[in-house]
């Protein structure tokens, strides 16, 4: 039998398991020896065996091989999937700043349109406020889309610094005081709090919900929707409503307007025009030019 052509051929390299292969060494090692009528060489069965084992390496080599090209084929695909996650966020950021881009020239169109410059208002406090109320306008969660109410704490409470306007008509419809928090400063707020029993207002926008008569009388309950700035408002009793130390009585007399506990109260008079308007799911912005809350609100960053 010519074992040195026996050992290279195709059926030796196909035979893959363990228990094959050692009942074929058993047969080579029990078999004599034998010549080779081609040449002169003697083959011992210690030789098949050592062919058998180189050939037993090379098919672990084989293995590892195999696996090293699996491994590269699973690295290019999660590579090829990075790439693609890479394209889509930067598709969605091109996306956000259109946006972005289209919903600021209207912005400012309209308070140009509507001169609320003049009424004291500024350009930034309706440019944050039109930017929050179209990002949930675009969530649904504004049932009442037609009025937008803006309350700009960059101004002194001694001025008219609540603003409601009609969205559709883009019209003013009241111009008012507002007070805001005893804790967030005297004349001019600039200390704001998420936290109960603060007394101090809380930034960002709302969603106005119902009615209710309490111990100022008609007042209306809002919904903070600024997570981490206004999303105690419920816990911490914070609504709208009439006071009269809001008043020109009040400034007046004292030279500063009266403070709430944290609720952003009204002229008494405005509060009874003014709640019935605005209830029910309108958009409604405490504004004041706080970097840490304009980088972090998740309404303004549409997150």
């Amino acid at each position: 039998m010519d074992w040195h052509l026996y050992t290279k051929s195709v059926f030796m390299k196909s035979l893959t398991y363990s228990f094959v292969r050692l009942i074929l060494g058993l047969f080579v090692f029990f078999a004599s020896v034998r010549k080779t009528e081609a040449n002169s060489y003697t083959y011992h069965a210690a030789d098949a065996i050592k062919t058998i084992l180189r050939y037993t390496v090379s098919a672990s080599a084989v293995c590892a091989r195999t696996a090293e090209m699996e491994k590269a084929a699973s690295l290019a695909a999660i590579a090829a999937s990075l790439r693609e996650a890479e394209m889509q966020k930067a598709i969605k950021l091109a996306a956000y700043k259109v946006e972005y881009k289209m919903v600021m020239t209207t912005a400012l169109s309209i308070y140009d349109r509507m001169d609320l410059e003049d009424s004291g208002l500024s350009r930034k406090a309706f440019e944050y406020a039109w930017l929050g109320y179209h990002n949930l306008l675009k969530k649904g969660v504004l049932h009442k889309t037609d009025v937008l109410s803006i309350c700009d704490f960059s101004q002194s409470s001694s001025q008219q610094r609540m603003y409601v306007i009609d969205v559709r008509n883009k019209k003013m419809l009241y111009r008012t005081y507002v007070a805001h928090g005893i804790n967030s400063g005297e004349e001019y707020a600039n200390s704001f709090s998420n936290s109960p029993e603060s007394c101090k207002s809380s930034l960002g926008f709302y969603v106005t919900r119902k009615t209710y008569y309490g111990s100022n009388g008609l007042s209306l309950r809002i919904d903070g929707v600024d997570k981490g700035f206004n999303d105690m408002a419920s816990k911490r009793n914070i609504v709208i409503h009439g006071a009269p130390y809001v008043s020109l009585r009040i400034l007046h007399k004292y030279g500063v307007m009266g403070t709430t506990f944290g609720c952003p109260a009204l002229p008494t008079e405005a509060s009874a025009a003014i709640i019935p308007l605005v209830k029910n799911g309108s958009c409604f912005f405490i504004y004041y030019p706080s970097k840490k809350y304009l980088a972090q609100s998740k309404v303004l960053n549409n997150i």
